[in-house]
């Protein structure tokens, strides 16, 4: 149910959203030159591998993502425009609108018994984190609000995060975290471990409970 949910509300948006991504395409060759999309191999349901797409919004060459980051980039960022290549892999069935949000192939190995449960749903283009914090919350709570999303999803809470990623996309809230413009790498190890819980991990997400 939620996937055909998923597939009629894309193909619904479409000219919508096309539009849109076609006119970002154009700004971003215009702006910063070929190559238009960036591309990365990414963790989906059960850790199966798929290449994510986005809008590229930043520059090749030495320096840290703050710096890389184009100014075109940066608003594509906050207001979430360099995503609407992924809804594609929703019609394809690698990703849904809701889920937690994919991260690189190569953290699956660093994950908890319990933080790995965020794998047993489809990634998705929004999800819990997102309306939470998105970047400016810890590894940590990241993934506890993932957990707590596959265990608990349902169309209604969809509903919900949908209508709450459109407010923070207005408000443009949480976009960066406090160490540049992306998240950190995300290490695992033991100095991470120390102080998790499974209590942090199956926290009730805040804004939910409004």
């Amino acid at each position: 149910m939620k996937r055909l949910f998923g597939t009629l509300a894309v193909l619904a948006t479409l000219p919508l959203w096309g539009a849109a991504a076609l006119a970002v395409a154009l700004a971003v060759l215009l702006a910063d030159g070929r190559p238009v999309l960036f591309s990365q191999m990414r963790a989906g349901r059960g850790g199966k591998p798929f290449r994510l797409w986005k809008f590229r919004t930043m520059r090749d060459g030495e320096g840290g993502d703050m710096e890389r980051t184009t100014r075109l980039g940066r608003f594509l960022r906050a207001t979430s425009l360099d995503e609407l290549p992924q809804l594609a892999l929703v019609l394809a069935g690698k990703m849904a609108l809701v889920g937690p949000r994919p991260l690189p192939v190569r953290y699956l190995p660093r994950y908890s018994p319990t933080e790995a449960r965020r794998h047993d749903v489809r990634p998705g283009i929004t999800g819990l984190a997102q309306v939470n914090g998105r970047n400016a919350i810890s590894w940590r709570r990241k993934f506890a609000l993932d957990v707590w999303y596959a265990r608990n999803r349902s169309l209604a809470l969809d509903a919900k995060i949908l209508l709450l990623t459109f407010w923070k996309v207005v408000r443009r809230s949480g976009i960066d975290s406090s160490a540049g413009e992306t998240m950190e790498e995300f290490s695992g190890g033991r100095a991470y471990r120390e102080g998790a819980t499974s209590a942090s991990i199956a926290a009730s997400p805040e804004t939910l409970r409004r």
